[in-house]
């Protein structure tokens, strides 16, 4: 009778292990997309970085993202220079990071296909600056797969992004970010 009761707790605390990994847990992509966009009257500028590294908490709603400078690829190759030497100075800063929140995780349902939204909020550092950032992310599960989809500006001067008047009408104030980003339940 005592070894009928140890392999019935051990099979309900298997069980209950099995429902919270897949509830909750930990979800990681290192595939994630980042787009930033500047448009003025002169010229448009992009550039994606298709390697992020990004990992939520279902329970707790922590989020990270940690993107590697020199990942971003522009079309022009020059370009693509002068932002890591001239403005990102990615040898000295070579990182870009968010910690935050996924504010009312409670309401996504990652065991259940669907869309779902959430404000996201946290602190962005680029180069050596650090600021609060708060915008509405939007959550769309599919068979285990978490998408995760954010929007929001910043301004590059904020960043300690200097901008050389020679090319100030080209780079806008009012930078475009997007993110993209593939969650897999960690296991």
């Amino acid at each position: 009778m005592k070894n009928i009761k140890i392999v019935a707790i051990a099979l309900l605390a298997v069980g209950m292990m099995a429902f919270s990994a897949h509830s909750g847990g930990v979800y990681k992509t290192s595939t994630g997309n980042i787009t930033f966009i500047s448009k003025t009257p002169v010229e448009d500028i992009s550039a994606e970085n298709h390697k992020v590294k990004s990992a939520f908490d279902a329970a707790s709603g922590k989020i990270q993202f940690s993107v590697l400078v020199r990942d971003f690829e522009f079309e022009n190759a020059l370009m693509q220079e002068h932002f890591n030497e001239n403005y990102m100075n990615s040898d000295k800063y070579p990182r870009a990071t968010f910690n935050g929140n996924i504010t009312n995780v409670g309401n996504v349902k990652f065991e259940s296909n669907g869309t779902y939204t959430s404000e996201v909020s946290g602190k962005l550092t680029i180069k050596d600056v650090t600021k609060e950032v708060t915008t509405k992310g939007t959550f769309t599960v599919k068979d285990g797969v978490v998408n995760a989809k954010a929007a929001f500006n910043i301004n590059p001067e904020e960043y300690n992004i200097k901008i050389p008047k020679v090319v100030s009408e080209k780079i806008s104030r009012d930078l475009s970010i997007n993110v993209d980003a593939d969650y897999q339940h960690a296991h």
